[in-house]
């Protein structure tokens, strides 16, 4: 099946498992497969999968491009409804974004919404494609008489304190969120199949109505990436699925305690507030493409006023490489202006009546007013402002939870080799710097560009990047100067650089990687983990080496956090007869999140230690 089906709400593909008996669970992996192989037809919002020889037709039906309701797959074979067809349709989905799911019906838990005239936006995708932070979901606390995102108001004074911790529904969704991911640890991604996806996304739903919209589209970022693995999707990456677990388990575990403004950012939003800004002078920095996991794709263009102060305007949607390729060339969604995303990035826009989100997206309201401008060159005012921040600034802003953009003047120096890839080697006013590809899809010309970018040696080039949080001073590259044409810049994940646009060749200089502190030796075991489930871990052998190793550099928290996780993995108790008792997911999964976000906190201080920070 080529044809790419519409998403489905987590609540349809939970409901359609359930209603599965237990003998249909069993098959329904392979029912998933085999679907996959079947023809299939588009007819206009509705998609036609013939499941069997006979002709049997199944139709998902996806008005606004999302299946909200269970009555939306239809099956015409002789066992429908209770066939396997319907879930296995539904598991096989693309997993509708939370934001884009039905509201609940309205009760005793849930409120009106946003009122005073603040329109708001679905931007949960978007924050998690743009803002590779890390902490992009955590939403925000909210200001006193205001309605949060999710649909719950703001109680003021007296009221508030009722609310200063979780409700008693909310303590029973994160145990619910808690207790899928554990099982998806516990199991690992062979053996997380459809029947467990389908209780992270009953628990995501449950999440939902509970008004926890961060632990919901955790849960669904997970699903997401366990389908990709399993699916040995190229586009897969290990890292994504770590830190989609460790948000899920975090956020679970965190709620059930937290309070005030902190369990206001568990929370989370599911819709961004866009608030006037009045007038504004912009100018167009780059634009880059957007393609997620979760079958998101389009494109953001980046842009600043004469203060500095950044501003998106993005076209994402439900779709693929195609998408995130083509869409650099559609207007952009502002006001009456016919600018592309393409031109936006090398022109100005003024805004009348502007609106914009606490993530410096400018909104397209009906009362928006956009006309085209001129530009400026990044070596020219306003623009210059932002390379004169000095690095190790820049850096401490985005750890601060800033734009994670950073203006660097580099000079390419070669390649370093290293585990995670090839990587450009630069000179950042004698800091030593390594620039990534942003992006691995064929579809994209990141790593082309970037390779091409590896024989220009010692010229000076302003460029933009996003900083990775790694030990190392490491960050991934979206736009540069042009290397021959005096101002001009490439967006190097849509524009393709030539052999003819670089300099006479050199040979490249090859650097090997430098040494670093050890701690790959508590992540490796984290990303086992993640893959391979507790059973990788509880293998008898002789960790006692990595542990004195991590001991020997200065590490003996990681060292000790890394013995607690392999105990618990091996751990299994005996009753009273000597019978190996049920293994406890929840203890590994403990000990897991606490390795995971040890690493993560190292990583970030080692980071902000090798930019200077």
């Amino acid at each position: 099946m080529s044809l790419e089906l519409p998403a489905v709400a987590p609540a349809v593909t939970a409901e359609l498992v359930a209603a599965l008996s237990p003998r249909l669970r069993k098959r329904l992996d392979a029912g998933v497969t085999k679907l996959a192989d079947r023809p299939a037809v588009r007819d206009g919002d509705a998609v036609r999968i013939t499941v069997d020889d006979e002709g049997s037709e199944l139709e998902l039906r996806a008005p606004g491009g999302v299946v909200s309701t269970v009555a939306d797959i239809r099956c015409g074979c002789l066992l429908s409804p209770d066939c396997l067809h319907r879930a296995a349709a539904a598991s096989a989905a693309p997993v509708a974004d939370p934001a884009t799911a039905p509201p609940p019906p309205p009760d005793a838990t849930t409120a009106a919404p946003p009122s005073d005239g603040v329109t708001a936006a679905p931007d949960t995708d978007l924050a998690a494609a743009v803002s590779r932070s890390g902490a992009s979901g955590a939403g925000g606390a909210t200001v006193s008489g205001e309605a949060t995102a999710s649909g719950q108001a703001v109680p003021r004074d007296g009221a508030r304190a009722a609310e200063d911790s979780a409700t008693p529904a909310q303590h029973a969704a994160v145990e619910a969120v808690f207790a899928a991911a554990a099982a998806v640890l516990d199991a690992g991604t062979d053996g997380s199949g459809a029947v467990l996806q389908a209780e992270l996304l009953r628990a995501a739903h449950t999440a939902r109505l509970a008004g926890l919209p961060r632990a919901a589209t955790a849960v669904v970022s997970v699903v997401t990436a366990l389908r990709s693995a399993r699916a040995v999707d190229p586009a897969f990456r290990l890292a994504e699925l770590v830190a989609a677990l460790s948000e899920t388990l975090y956020v679970a575990h965190r709620v059930r305690s937290a309070t005030g403004a902190e369990l206001a950012g568990l929370r989370g939003t599911v819709r961004q507030p866009y608030t006037p800004d009045g007038s504004l002078r912009l100018y167009g920095l780059f634009s880059e493409p957007v393609l997620t996991a979760s079958g998101y794709a389009g494109a953001v263009t980046w842009t600043a006023d004469a203060d500095g102060r950044l501003y998106t305007v993005s076209d994402v949607a439900p779709g693929g490489a195609g998408r995130a390729v083509g869409a650099a060339d559609r207007a952009v969604r502002i006001g009456d202006t016919a600018l592309t995303h393409r031109e936006l990035a090398r022109a100005g826009l003024a805004v009348s009546g502007a609106t914009v989100s606490p993530t410096g997206r400018l909104g397209a309201g009906a009362g928006v007013r956009a006309v085209r401008a001129s530009g400026a060159d990044w070596r020219d005012g306003p623009l210059d402002r932002l390379w004169a921040v000095p690095a190790s600034e820049q850096v401490q802003r985005v750890l601060s939870g800033g734009p994670d953009l950073l203006f660097l003047e580099v000079t390419p120096t070669g390649v370093v080799r290293g585990a995670a890839g090839d990587a450009l080697l630069a000179d950042c006013d004698g800091l030593p710097l390594r620039l990534t590809a942003a992006h691995d899809h064929p579809a994209l010309p990141h790593r082309d560009n970037l390779r091409l970018l590896a024989a220009v040696h010692g010229r000076r080039l302003r460029v933009v990047a996003r900083l990775v949080a790694a030990p190392d001073a490491r960050a991934q590259l979206l736009a540069t100067e042009h290397p021959t044409i005096a101002g001009s810049r490439v967006d190097l994940g849509l524009d393709r650089l030539q052999h003819a646009d670089l300099p006479s060749p050199a040979a490249t200089a090859v650097v090997p990687a430098s040494p670093e502190a050890p701690l790959h030796l508590l992540r490796r075991r984290v990303e086992q983990a993640s893959s391979g489930g507790r059973r990788v871990l509880a293998f008898p052998g002789n960790t006692a080496a990595d542990v004195h190793r991590l001991h020997r550099h200065g590490l003996a928290t990681a060292g000790d956090i890394l013995d607690a996780l392999l105990a618990a993995a091996a751990e299994r108790s005996r009753d009273a007869f000597g019978r190996l008792l049920p293994t406890d997911p929840g203890r590994f999964a403990r000990a897991w999140l606490t390795a995971a976000r040890y690493a993560d906190e190292v990583d970030r201080v080692l980071c902000a230690a090798a930019w200077g920070g």
